[in-house]
């Protein structure tokens, strides 16, 4: 089981999930999406493809370009598609 946590508020939970590159990658069915809203930070990986990063909104608080996923990645990244990844401000406990 991993599970996402920032101010207390459990941001995704999921016994499926992926690791890349030393981060936990949730499928978007276990995230709570209430939290999430579109960022606008942009960048490409050259590997995984184009990145959506998201603001988590807690209360007034918004963490900017917090949480990121690859709603079409590259093939070597296939198995992320979709997933959603955190920041180190936020609790990742596995």
């Amino acid at each position: 089981m991993a599970k996402a946590t920032l101010d207390g508020i459990v941001l995704a939970e999921s016994d499926d999930y992926q690791m890349v590159e030393g981060n936990v990658y949730f499928p978007p069915e276990s995230v709570k999406w209430e939290y999430l809203k579109d960022g606008d930070r942009q960048y490409t990986c050259p590997w995984k493809g184009k990145t959506k990063y998201h603001d988590i909104i807690i209360g007034d608080k918004v963490y900017d370009n917090s949480a990121w996923s690859y709603p079409e990645p590259k093939d070597a990244a296939k198995l992320i598609k979709g997933h959603v990844a955190f920041e180190r401000m936020v609790d990742v406990e596995r």
